[in-house]
């Protein structure tokens, strides 16, 4: 493969080459220059790359190059059924992945889609209706739009499974297997991720047909280009640990910090906390909306937040230009998670910083889990933090009652307290006593009861 210096070897039409030199594409990564002459050639690929180095492209181009003299500028949505499939554990994901296919597709006529949770299934159901060629979509939505009738699989080409693992981590499997099923079973079947686990491997072995292996790094390894850190901090040193980071290590120069934690609720914490230190800071997790995700990704993405929050919805799919520093506030509990989290700076040959707070003990398993995932051993440093001053807090304030004024005095309250003398017994004498006689008595009580009684 040392031969093929460029997109033009592959062979490509035109108008995708087009599309990929205005993008500014020019030399394939390691993955793409071993990936696209193999999927051109109709085998089924499993591919496996560290995050960031182009993966998308590798199964995108050569989809697109298959599908190109299936293109037509009918308005019938019959002349444009769905023939490639790309299958993503989560919405960030899909859109990514969708925003390329689109853009390399600009030119071929060929149409393309991306359905997801989260958002108005109206607008994902006319689009599909109208047809497309290429949809991008995440396995529960699309099996929502199948039941409706909305689209069918039937005349699928090739299907795509992105980051293969990070479905069956979310429990994607059932969902995936009856996606399949509904499949032709002549078709091109692709497999890309960062990871390959041993269940992943299983999988591959029922959804491929006799694969080509394509491993372009170490499996489970991290980017050359990132630069990994482990400091050991107090968990109660934590919160200031990190505003050390952001004020020293990390200069004025890093437009973009990703910050993760391992839950949603210390996902809304820390962003409130960071946001109540003066920092530009928000979160993003699986509670909040499809359109609030949005969002904040696009402020987070033109320099609004400084600092985005997330937990591990966020690990997959973000791809952003200008990322040169991700902060592991929390040691991730699955290894894999580790490498794409870091993988999210580093991307495309550009350096990165992969900073990691340990609490010692606590978290030693879980480190030890990444050590022996990426081959790599972290070197432990002792981060001495310094106290910052809570946001407003500031010294707490002893009450002193005011002093007292002559001209306020009140006798009565500067007396002493003397106690009351207990009530005496009341006299006899005074008591009312009931001089009438007894025999008056009784004939009104029982004239009440209903009769005078019998003697």
């Amino acid at each position: 493969m040392a031969e093929t210096i460029n997109f033009a070897s592959f062979g490509l039409h035109e108008s995708i080459m087009r599309a990929i030199s205005e993008m500014g594409y020019e030399t394939p990564t390691p993955i793409q220059a071993q990936a696209v002459p193999l999927v051109l050639a109709g085998f089924d690929v499993m591919g496996a790359a560290q995050t960031g180095t182009g993966k998308t492209a590798s199964f995108g181009l050569p989809l697109l190059e298959r599908l190109i003299p299936t293109a037509n500028t009918s308005m019938s949505p019959a002349r444009h059924p769905v023939r490639a499939l790309v299958l993503t554990p989560t919405r960030e994901l899909a859109d990514q992945v969708h925003d390329n296919l689109q853009s390399y597709a600009k030119y071929t006529g060929l149409r393309t889609a991306c359905v997801f949770g989260g958002v108005d299934i109206h607008t994902q159901q006319d689009a599909l209706r109208r047809g497309v060629e290429v949809l991008v979509a995440t396995p529960g939505r699309l099996l929502d739009h199948v039941e409706q009738r909305n689209t069918s699989l039937t005349q699928v080409q090739i299907v795509v499974l992105d980051e293969a693992d990070r479905m069956l981590d979310m429990g994607f499997l059932p969902d995936i297997s009856r996606i399949l099923k509904l499949l032709p079973v002549k078709r091109q079947s692709l497999m890309f991720s960062a990871t390959f686990s041993p269940d992943i491997k299983k999988l591959a072995a029922n959804f491929l047909n006799n694969p080509k292996l394509v491993e372009v790094a170490r499996e489970n390894s991290a980017a050359k280009t990132i630069t990994q850190r482990l400091y050991e901090v107090h968990d109660s040193e934590k919160v200031d640990a990190l505003l050390d980071l952001l004020d020293d290590e990390i200069s004025e120069d890093a437009k973009n910090i990703l910050v993760f934690v391992n839950s949603k609720i210390g996902c809304r914490r820390l962003a409130r906390t960071l946001t109540q230190y003066g920092i530009e800071a928000d979160a993003i997790h699986g509670d909040k909306t499809q359109e609030e995700r949005i969002k904040t990704l696009e402020a987070f993405k033109s320099g609004k937040l400084k600092v985005l929050v997330a937990t591990d919805v966020a690990a997959r799919g973000l791809d952003i230009a200008d990322l040169p520093v991700v902060i592991n506030y929390d040691v991730p509990f699955n290894a894999e998670d580790y490498v794409h989290r870091i993988g999210r700076t580093g991307r495309a040959g550009m350096k990165g910083l992969a900073l990691t707070l340990m609490c010692p003990g606590a978290d030693e398993k879980n480190v030890s889990a990444i050590e022996s995932l990426i081959k790599e051993r972290f070197k432990r440093v002792r981060l001495d933090v310094s106290p910052h001053k809570r946001p407003g807090r500031g010294p707490r304030k002893v009450y002193t009652p005011p002093p007292v004024s002559p001209v306020n005095t009140d006798p009565f309250f500067d007396e002493p307290y003397v106690p009351s003398q207990p009530a005496s017994e009341p006299a006899a004498e005074s008591a009312k006593v009931d001089t009438r006689p007894d025999t008056k008595k009784k004939p009104r009580v029982a004239a009440l009861l209903g009769g005078l009684m019998r003697r």
